[in-house]
């Protein structure tokens, strides 16, 4: 069974549809989205899949412990994967980010994906089993000016992933990142279209794109691939 945190629209939506046709159970948080992730569930039962919608902030360490167990208890196994998709940006010159909007992406994007990391780690271990992806970004090793919370969030999420999976390869549990370029998801809706002339595709990628490569790392083909990141960004990174 397999859960993906932020599941109710873009990448995280779409992550967990393409699970769930690999024959993943599949619970998806969600913090808002109420409606959004009816929708995803629904659309993944009538395939033929079964999946349960739960609403969770990260943030909060009893909400994403919680989250874990209520995955287990709806669905009838351990979470041996584990897509930590939840993010948020919120965009300034370093000059001008206090402290609250340092954290609060700080929090979401990297010290939550730490917590669930951890956390569900251990029935993985247990089952000598366990795919663990993490979604990083492109701006995490290249600089994009206003993101300095962003991108130290996502650098520091490579980072974890890097050394997590040295942890417990021996185990049969893999740890990866897919790092996005610009797709076009809610997370970006306010970022002008001229983004795309400083990407070598010149397109945007799209949430599809991504949840493949996240299909491919928790599949049983990825078995000998941890530690890596998956850049998907239309040649940003090249």
């Amino acid at each position: 069974m397999a859960l993906v945190t932020g599941g109710s629209r873009g990448i995280g939506a779409a992550a967990a549809h393409a699970l769930a046709v690999d024959g993943w159970s599949v619970a998806l948080t969600f913090r808002t989205g109420e409606r959004e992730a009816a929708e995803v569930v629904a659309a993944i039962e009538a395939a033929g899949g079964r999946a349960v919608a739960l609403r969770a902030d990260v943030t909060d360490p009893a909400q994403a412990s919680a989250a874990l167990d209520d995955a287990r208890e709806a669905l009838g196994g351990p979470v041996l994967g584990l897509v930590n998709n939840a993010g948020v940006r919120d965009d300034d010159l370093a000059v001008s980010l206090d402290d609250e909007r340092w954290q609060r992406v700080i929090d979401t994007n990297l010290t939550a994906a730490f917590r669930l990391v951890r956390d569900a780690l251990r029935p993985m271990i247990r089952a000598r089993f366990g795919r663990v992806v993490n979604i990083a970004s492109v701006v995490g090793p290249r600089a994009n000016a206003g993101q300095a919370n962003y991108a130290a969030a996502k650098a520091g999420l490579i980072g974890m992933t890097k050394t997590v999976a040295v942890e417990v390869a021996r185990r049969g549990v893999t740890v990866n990142a897919v790092a996005p370029g610009f797709v076009r998801t809610a997370l970006t809706a306010d970022l002008p279209d001229e983004v795309v002339d400083g990407v070598p595709a010149r397109r945007a990628g799209t949430p599809g794109e991504v949840a493949a490569c996240v299909r491919f790392l928790a599949s049983d083909d990825a078995g000998y691939v941890t530690g890596s990141t998956l850049y998907v960004d239309g040649g940003l990174s090249a």
